[in-house]
């Protein structure tokens, strides 16, 4: 499992995060892991089969009938971020 280190907090932000911990019965270590957990999951929960299968056919109408070429697609990012970084895209 990582680490998370944390630094240069405001005093009073710590002191916000052990009362929010106290009140849930956890640690500010774990509260912390849970306020990150819920700000980048959210509460939401995994969808079902039939959800799943539903968003799926759904985006297989979008795409129905476009072409990708990902050979070429990767070909023009690299062109692209040579130019950026050189100014030129000799060599690509």
């Amino acid at each position: 499992m990582a680490s998370l280190t944390v630094r240069s907090l405001d005093e009073g932000l710590v002191r916000l995060l052990r009362i929010r911990a106290a009140e849930n019965g956890r640690s500010a270590e774990a509260e912390h892991r849970e306020i990150l957990r819920q700000a980048l999951e959210g509460d939401r929960k995994a969808p079902s089969r039939a959800e799943a299968a539903k968003r799926l056919a759904a985006l297989q109408d979008e795409l129905r009938g476009q072409s990708f070429d990902a050979a070429a697609d990767l070909r023009e990012s690299r062109r692209s971020r040579m130019q950026q970084l050189t100014g030129s895209d000799e060599g690509m």
